[in-house]
């Protein structure tokens, strides 16, 4: 079966690119003959239209000369809703099946809180594809005031498994962040956490790896006279991410918005102490006081006693750390996510 596949460029920051760059090499290239057509990219907005027009060029293309049996796109809210419409409608309008992959994490501004000529736009494209695929439970269920549930199918997102020794020079006072710096991911509430933290803790360190609003940040942590252990390596990925994953001990996760981040799964891979927020897909993935810690967002007090907590008790992470990475292994590897995406491939082909 010929696979057209719509995806970010390999360099994009953010976890479409990380869910979509673990398909490439795997065994589903092995099973299926796909075909990537990249129609996303980082940079100016000049950047991203020439990427989008290249990309829906090059799918014209395979329209007529290749045509595929099925369109996986790869989709979030906002302006990616706008851009991947073209591809949408154009397979639909040939009779191709279109898997639409969800991936955003912010329902109500995009849907809930839409005037009404935006919320029948929407249910006329989504309405176009064969099956919508959406990150958790809680996904699905908002997705449902938009087309059929029997239409959705939950694919969670998965983590690579890092090969043993996988905590070599673990350090249980480094605190590490992963992600885009800003305000949908709780950066901003980081600064009061580790005051309190440092008050518990005084020889504790932060990593906050991303970039986003990098400056304005740093001046949060400035005002509170918090930089002496506090680094910002900026976007981290390969090697260097692996080395974090590595040797820090606490992840920290104050997310606002999510729908399943890779960088919570990628933590408990490397069975890291997690403090997060009972947000989207996390808590399919946390235990709470078991596999981690789950706060409200903004409840700023109990994430720095969480995080204080496995500082000054290494059984205490060093045990939660271990039961995160066996949900990994049971519930969230590379092989078991593309067997239900093969399964959401099955039943796309059967409607036409």
């Amino acid at each position: 079966m010929h696979i057209c596949m719509i995806v970010p460029n390999q360099a994009v920051k953010g976890g479409i690119a990380s869910v979509v760059n673990g398909y490439r090499g795997s065994d589903l290239e092995k099973r299926y003959r796909i075909t990537y057509i990249e129609s996303y990219q980082d940079g100016s907005k000049w950047d991203k239209l020439k990427k989008a027009l290249k990309g829906y060029a090059a799918f014209r293309r395979l329209l007529r000369k290749d045509r595929p049996d099925l369109v996986h796109i790869h989709s979030s809210f906002g302006p990616s809703f706008y851009r991947k419409m073209p591809f949408i409608l154009w397979s639909a309008s040939r009779g191709i099946p279109v898997v639409n992959h969800i991936h955003g994490a912010e329902f109500a501004p995009f849907y809930g809180n839409a005037s009404g000529a935006k919320k029948k736009l929407v249910r006329r494209v989504y309405g176009k594809c064969t099956r919508l695929v959406a990150l958790s439970k809680e996904w699905a269920v908002r997705l449902s005031q938009i087309v059929p549930e029997e239409r959705i199918d939950i694919l969670e997102n998965y983590c690579r498994i890092p090969k043993e020794p996988f905590d070599t020079g673990r350090d249980r006072k480094q605190v590490l962040f992963l992600g885009e710096l800003g305000e949908r991911k709780g950066c901003f509430d980081i600064p009061a956490i580790w005051e309190q933290v440092k008050k518990k803790c005084p020889d504790a360190a932060l990593v906050m790896a991303g970039d986003g609003e990098m400056a304005r940040l740093k001046e949060a942590f400035l005002k509170k006279g918090l930089t002496k252990d506090v680094s910002f390596p900026g976007w981290v990925r390969g090697e260097e991410k692996e080395r974090l994953l590595r040797e820090s001990g606490i992840f920290l996760f104050p997310s606002y918005h999510e729908g399943m981040p890779m960088a919570v799964l990628e933590a408990m891979g490397y069975g890291l102490g997690i403090v997060t927020t009972t947000v989207g897909g996390i808590p399919q993935l946390i235990d709470h006081k078991k596999s981690g810690f789950l706060e409200t967002p903004g409840n700023v007090k109990a994430m720095a006693k969480d995080v204080s907590a496995l500082i000054e008790d290494e059984t205490l992470g060093r045990n939660m750390g271990e039961l995160a990475k066996r949900a990994v292994e049971q519930k969230y590897s590379l092989e078991i996510h593309l067997r239900k995406l093969e399964e959401t491939y099955r039943k796309a082909c059967m409607i036409k």
